[in-house]
């Protein structure tokens, strides 16, 4: 569940925004379904993760763990920052509803029939189809995704293991704390020494713990991208599904053309059902074909309009994704080049703390 104060100038005639709302996370789920249906073109952000993957061992995977739900919480809260500062997201009704009302952004949703679509269009995205000529494109942009999604993955996978190490060299600085302490009892001459090196360990020892939850933060901000690659294929496969309508408008035009020429002219350029029993059962009269002939130019009529509608709807769509993917790029090029230098700089910083570590344990040995 998250909190979060909904801060809002009050225009005339608008309800006074309420001062703060809780928000479950299928709700946050039920508002990028939407978001996702209604704009199809744009690279929607992702949600974080429900549940926690990629975790090195020592982490508790557990949903209900308070720095996992911490994480999530920040995650959502970067979501509706991501939703708010997008030029088309953010000018959403419904987004603003869900910022500003209780419960009736719920309503407003159902309202819109998105659910509908959602259903239409997840079975058509589930149908096997295959366009024949596919945008190269958008052919290079889902590999692109695919490809992005293995190297994150694989990223995350060593992290995990780099932490579990790191974890291990800096608990066994905890056990030469310990050592040097026990030892410090039977000395009288060194004892103070040891007994000072041993509290620099201890230390040393205790702050594995912020480090990684820090660590934690960063894999999220991987997660991100990671999740980002689906949302880049669902584009694109909004796309297909679109390009494979207008093939099959375009391939049906032209069957009811053949069929219009061949009624016309009384030859049959292709076997057919209908061709076989007319030969069995004698031909048409001229009445029947004619009616046949008006049916079917009314049909070729609304096919080209539909065919012209379709591929205007299909040019602004490319026009706009393209446009959504550009600005998503830049985007990711930005954040993903923070987050590997910040990466960095952690890690110095913790070699640095682990030579102070050491630079101060051989001052206390020297002082001995």
């Amino acid at each position: 569940v998250l909190s979060f104060r909904a801060v809002e100038s009050q225009s005339e005639g608008q309800c006074t925004p309420v001062d703060s709302l809780w928000r479950r996370y299928s709700e946050f789920e039920l508002l990028r379904n939407y978001l996702s249906v209604t704009y199809p073109h744009i690279v929607v952000p992702p949600l974080p993760e429900k549940r926690a993957d990629f975790v090195w061992h020592k982490l508790s995977a557990d949903n209900m763990d308070p720095d996992f739900v911490e994480r999530r919480r920040i995650g959502l809260e970067n979501f509706l920052l991501r939703v708010a500062s997008h030029p088309v997201l953010c000018e959403d009704k419904i987004f603003y509803s869900f910022l500003t009302q209780e419960g009736r952004w719920k309503e407003m949703v159902n309202e819109t029939g998105f659910q509908l679509k959602a259903d239409s269009r997840l079975k058509a995205l589930n149908a096997t189809f295959r366009v024949k000529n596919p945008d190269k494109r958008f052919t290079e942009l889902k590999h692109y995704s695919d490809e992005l999604q293995s190297v994150i993955s694989h990223l995350l996978r060593v992290r995990a293991r780099v932490a579990d190490r790191l974890y291990g060299v800096y608990k066994v600085h905890g056990n030469y704390g310990r050592v040097f302490s026990e030892w410090s009892a039977i000395e009288k001459e060194m004892g103070d020494g040891l007994q000072s090196a041993g509290h620099h360990m201890d230390v040393y020892a205790a702050s594995i713990d912020d480090i990684l939850e820090e660590e934690e933060h960063y894999a999220d901000q991987l997660k991100e991208y990671l999740f980002y690659a689906e949302a880049l294929r669902a584009v694109c496969r909004k796309h297909e599904l679109m390009q494979y309508d207008l093939e099959m408008a375009a391939q049906d035009l032209t069957s009811k053309k053949q069929q219009c020429e061949e009624l016309a002219t009384g030859t049959v350029r292709t076997f057919s059902l209908k061709g076989m029993t007319s030969k069995l059962f004698g031909q048409e009269t001229t009445e029947q074909r004619e009616a046949k002939i008006k049916v079917l130019e009314e049909q070729i009529q609304e096919g080209e309009e539909q065919l012209k509608s379709k591929n205007l709807e299909g040019r602004d769509f490319v026009k706009s994704a393209w446009a959504d993917i550009e600005r998503f790029k830049e985007q990711k090029n930005h954040d993903l080049k923070e987050a590997l230098i910040s990466y960095a700089v952690m890690q110095i910083s913790m070699c640095k703390k682990g030579i102070q570590v050491w630079t101060n344990a051989k001052e206390c040995f020297s002082k001995m």
